[in-house]
């Protein structure tokens, strides 16, 4: 059971930066800006997906994989020495090598003390042009060898974090899964953008799906969601494309899907919010869809297709 915090009120930052394709620099400027939002009194910051470099999936390039780190390693160690220097519970993103041809694209968190409280692996991977994630990444396991499950949220000392990525906030399961288990936040550190030549209309439609789907899972199952995204062009390295100009917007909303806070599409920022832990509780005793589920009538729902 889910105990009630002490002090509700909890300051969150979700971080939205641009990324080189000089890995030092990259975390250099992670690095500033979760200084900056700790300064600014963030007990919790959110990084976006594979913030220590540009957004190397564009492309099949298998000397990509020379960029991968073991966990723990050096990326993640200065990730903990922040975390633990500031008193902040961090959330970043590493592509992680696990071992001899297996990959994932791995959220780290690391506690107050700079301990790792957790990792979640991306579960679902996608595979488009210009997003060829299946070609680096493994698919997290659906059972850790401890026996929980993929989707299990990460204990940490300012409460359980629900923590997935990018491809993942498609999907409703994915949040459904991390609440049932008791999340009191669901984040998606996120690197989703624009194919440069669709049309302005395309674009506006591919964008407010994004932020609806996400705020469908706050209101849902009555949580917070944290959804920091990258921001600016990165070339095709091919040369043969136009390349992604990822669209920024990330966001913080309420468990009503209300938003607390929002970027633009251009700029690099800090955007923070307080919430009230106590809100979700509140906000269940009136609309208690978990209540209400119908769990003897879903078994369907694990069929690919009901034909």
């Amino acid at each position: 059971m889910t105990s009630r915090p002490e002090n509700p009120q909890l300051k969150i930052a979700a971080i939205q930066q641009k990324c080189t394709d000089d890995k030092a620099a990259s975390l250099a400027t992670s690095e500033k800006l979760i200084r900056e939002a700790a300064k600014g009194g963030a007990q919790l910051v959110v990084l976006q997906e594979l913030h220590a470099t540009l957004y190397f999936c564009q492309t099949e390039d298998t000397d990509i994989f020379e960029l991968a780190e073991p966990i723990p390693g050096p990326t993640s160690n200065r990730l903990a020495d922040l975390a633990g220097e500031l008193e902040i519970v961090l959330v970043g993103s590493i592509f992680e090598r696990r071992m001899n041809g297996v990959y994932h694209n791995t959220s780290v968190v690391f506690d107050t003390d700079g301990s790792l409280a957790g990792i979640y692996r991306k579960m679902h991977i996608p595979d488009d042009p210009g997003f060829y994630e299946k070609f680096y990444f493994t698919p997290g396991d659906a059972r850790f060898n401890d026996g929980r499950s993929g989707f299990t949220p990460i204990n940490t000392s300012i409460g359980k974090l629900g923590v997935l990525v990018c491809w993942d906030q498609w999907y409703p399961e994915a949040a459904r899964l991390m609440a049932l288990a008791g999340a009191d936040i669901l984040i998606y550190p996120t690197a989703i953008g624009w194919d440069i030549t669709d049309d302005p209309e395309e674009q506006a439609r591919q964008l407010e799906a994004w932020v609806t789907v996400q705020r469908g899972h706050a209101v849902a199952n009555n949580l917070p969601v944290i959804a920091p995204n990258r921001v600016g062009t990165e070339p095709d390295p091919t040369g043969q494309g136009d390349g992604i100009r990822f669209w920024g917007n990330s966001f913080i909303c309420g468990p009503q899907g209300e938003f607390l806070a929002r970027g633009d599409d251009q700029s690099e920022c800090i955007l923070t919010a307080t919430l009230d832990r106590s809100r979700t509780e509140s906000v269940r005793r009136i609309w208690p869809y978990l209540r209400d589920r119908r769990i003897d009538a879903y078994e369907d729902i694990l069929k690919r297709v009901r034909d």
